[in-house]
């Protein structure tokens, strides 16, 4: 047994069983896949233990390594902790999707409160999808999205926790024929064509929802459009295309644009709060308190009786409820 282990060859041990996966790992250590497996191999050798069994079709952990895996994981936090205490921390850095949005805003606002000491820098990736791969690459620490839409493949390396089912609207422009309601009953989008962010592949989860919504109910989804960066760009497009956008309550309103709330049935889009398995970081204990303190405080995760969520979003967000 080694007198010394270098935190490295922890770190890529650590990531390799979480993936069970060289390739993927490597790519969230930002190291060639050669390299991983050299370090993986000298962990190895100093433990005098094997630690994953390799096949061609699949990486898992021995014995060794599942009782490895605890004790590695406490070392990698301590090593936080003391460039915390010597203030080397690096800022954790969170996704909020899109400047405006609310919910992810107030969840790293409530954080900051939690965590004076440390620095948490704020994102804009424009969607969970888009996120995902710089989570897994270690580019990002959380983002704010729909878990359930992700691909299954990205779900595999991320956790989550639930923060709000969020009530849906739709931004129409202001000399539309829906604009002068208050609220928008879903059957009156029949025959309309509404964009969703179809096309855009930072943001499939939000167009499969969209998807799911309008199934049944005479509502297209509008085809791709130019990807429009910034208020300005957006509006522009938007103004050129009049088609209503799908949004959520607390979208940024715009101007010459109103936002209508969904009704008859009230669409709810899931929000969680979406990060990579075993991340590790000194502020993000304090990140994941915010957002469970404003979904009691806001009563974020009740659904109304009649709502209207996906069976699929519902038994990811709450396992016992899609039992």
């Amino acid at each position: 047994m080694p007198g010394h282990l270098d935190p490295r060859l922890l770190r890529a041990f650590v990531t390799v069983a979480e993936e069970l996966h060289f390739t993927r790992a490597a790519v969230r250590l930002h190291t060639a896949q050669q390299a991983l497996s050299r370090d993986v191999r000298r962990l190895e050798r100093e433990l005098g233990a094997e630690l994953f069994v390799r096949t061609t079709r699949q990486v898992t952990l021995t014995p060794d390594g599942e009782r490895l895996l605890p004790y590695a994981r406490r070392v990698l936090r301590a090593q936080e902790e003391l460039l915390v205490a010597f203030d080397q921390a690096r800022p954790l850095l969170v996704d909020l999707n899109s400047p405006g949005l609310v919910t992810p805003r107030r969840v790293l606002h409530r954080a900051r409160e939690l965590a004076p000491g440390h620095e948490l820098m704020a994102r804009y990736e424009s969607g969970l999808t888009g996120a995902a791969g710089e989570l897994l690459a270690g580019r990002l620490d959380a983002s704010f999205g729909r878990f359930a839409g992700l691909d299954p493949a990205l779900r595999a390396g991320l956790d989550h926790q639930p923060v709000r089912y969020e009530p849906m609207a739709v931004v129409l422009p202001e000399d539309h024929r829906l604009a002068s309601l208050t609220e928008v009953p879903l059957a009156e989008l029949a025959g309309e064509t509404v964009y969703a962010g179809a096309g855009n592949p930072r943001t499939p989860e939000w167009t499969g929802l969209a998807r799911l919504l309008f199934e049944g109910r005479g509502i297209e989804i509008a085809p791709p459009a130019p990807l429009a960066v910034g208020e300005e760009e957006f509006q522009r497009v938007m103004a050129r295309t009049r088609n209503p956008v799908l949004a959520v309550v607390d979208f940024p309103v715009l101007p010459s644009m109103v936002l209508r709330p969904l009704v008859d049935p009230v669409a709810l889009s899931p929000v969680s709060l979406v990060w990579r398995k075993g991340l590790t970081h000194p502020a993000f204990d304090a990140l994941r308190r915010a957002a469970a303190d404003l979904s009691a405080d806001e009563g974020w995760l009740r659904r109304h009786a009649g709502a209207w969520v996906p069976d699929l979003d519902i038994a990811v967000m709450n396992p016992k409820d899609g039992a």
